[in-house]
């Protein structure tokens, strides 16, 4: 079985589980009557997944990887990716693992009833072949190359190309997946990196959607970082970056080597802004499903141009259709949070724009202080000042580590406008982003500031 290069560059955000055999995977056989996805197309489309399984992992792996939970045999991360025609623009779209969708049929499975289910329960359906041709019924996308990878190969991929860059501006932690870091970019080891990326529980942005932005980051880094040291330089530099990596993942038999030494080539020359990456837009993120459990419904009319627009070959950053732009956005979710507002009016107005809001008029004082409303928030409580304040134009934030998880507003005696915000989880989690807009900031005081254990400084390359 041929092996790959650019998959290199992408499956350090696959936090899957081991191979479950060697079975080859042919988009072109897997699509019969699979759905619309069976054109050419413009461009080439590869998806890269990893599989759930802690088949073939020793008791010491699980402990050492912090997988011991049992595995589905599905596909845990998704991700496509779509190069343009002119190998001037890549674009990289994840596609939530609990997404609801129809499954495709195949000669497998050509006499079962039709169904619908988690997109990652396709594998587990139809291995790789069904994974395939639901992916290409779902988009309408043909699907030219197929890789996948596992627990094991991920940490062998980060640890081979000499550590992931890993960031956040708030410390991370996740019990389920052993993840606990400080703020801060960290060049981290492969076990490390791998908890990174599985986190769905983290005290932030808990969920696949978090998750996923994370594994985009991490992708993002390592192929900025690769490029800057000449491993994607050219066809003979590309090769061998192969050659290091044969034992990490595996491709469907219609994907040469020469055909992945050139997309790898491709993407080691492509321009920060030429790189996009984005998540499957979500209209339901809690579809309860009869004996399949909660979903994620796409966003039909999003999702619809999204796949148009990789389907003509378009840039998907700054595509209104896809990413509509409000006129009002607020970065976090104001019925998520709590506030406290000393002003009677102010409250009820920013009650009826769906924020929990405390009535503490009873005991504002009689004077008011000059000028706009003051809010006030607890560290780690930026995001949620700055909804508010989105609400209330011309306020000022002030930081006040006296408070707790409350928000407060104090209205001076300016006349207070309160405007409506529109929260979209799609924007904070899975927007169209170009590269150099996603990748990890260089914080000078938090570089490197890992708690122990948190992160290392990896080997090198082997």
């Amino acid at each position: 079985m041929r092996r790959t290069a650019v998959a290199l560059t992408l499956l350090t955000a696959l936090s899957c589980g081991s191979f479950v055999g060697s079975q080859a995977v042919s988009a072109a056989s897997a699509s019969t009557g699979g759905g619309s996805g069976g054109g050419a197309g413009r461009g080439t489309n590869i998806l890269v997944v990893g599989i759930d399984s802690r088949a073939g992992l020793s008791a010491a792996e699980k402990r050492r990887l912090h997988v011991g939970g049992k595995g589905c045999n599905c596909t845990d991360v998704m991700m496509l990716v779509h190069l343009s025609q002119n190998r001037r623009r890549a674009s990289i779209v994840s596609i939530p693992r609990d997404s609801y969708v129809a499954y495709a049929s195949t000669t497998a499975t050509a006499t079962a009833p039709a169904r619908s289910g988690k997109i990652n329960g396709a594998y587990a359906v139809g291995g790789g072949p069904l994974t395939v041709a639901t992916v290409e019924k779902a988009t309408g996308l043909h699907i030219d190359h197929y890789l996948e990878t596992g627990f094991t190969g991920f940490e062998q991929t980060v640890n081979n190309l000499g550590g992931a860059t890993v960031c956040t501006d708030k410390p991370l932690k996740d019990e389920n997946s052993g993840l606990d870091i400080g703020a801060g970019r960290h060049l981290s080891d492969g076990d490390r990196a791998l908890r990174y990326v599985r986190a769905r529980h983290v005290n932030l942005r808990p969920g696949d959607l978090g998750r996923v932005r994370r594994q985009q980051r991490v992708v993002n880094d390592l192929l900025a970082r690769l490029t800057a040291e000449g491993a994607l330089r050219g066809p003979i530099s590309t090769a061998r970056t192969v050659r290091t990596l044969l034992k990490t993942v595996r491709t469907d038999e219609r994907t040469g080597l020469d055909d992945l030494v050139r997309i790898g080539w491709a993407l080691g020359h492509l321009r920060a802004d030429r790189t996009e990456f984005a998540t499957v837009p979500i209209r339901l993120f809690d579809h309860r499903v009869p004996g399949v459990g909660s979903t994620l419904v796409w966003d039909e009319a999003r999702s619809a141009a999204l796949w148009e627009a990789l389907g003509a070959d378009l840039p998907i950053t700054g595509d209104t259709r896809i990413q509509p732009v409000a006129e009002n956005p607020a970065p976090t979710d104001p019925a998520r949070f709590a506030v406290r507002v000393d002003d009677a009016d102010v409250a009820a107005a920013l009650r009826g724009g769906g924020f929990v809001v405390t009535d503490t008029s009873a005991t504002a004082p009689a004077q008011r202080p000059a000028g706009p409303p003051v809010i006030r928030h607890a560290t780690g409580q930026e995001e949620n000042a700055a909804t508010v304040a989105a609400a209330l134009p011309g306020a000022r934030v002030q930081a006040d580590p006296t408070l707790d998880a409350v928000v407060e507003v104090t209205v001076g005696a300016r006349p207070v406008q309160v405007k409506a915000v529109t929260f979209d989880r799609n924007v904070a989690d899975g927007a169209p982003v170009t590269a150099d807009r996603l990748r990890c900031a260089e914080a000078a005081a938090a570089a490197g500031a890992a708690r122990p254990g948190s992160a290392v400084e990896p080997s090198g390359r082997r």
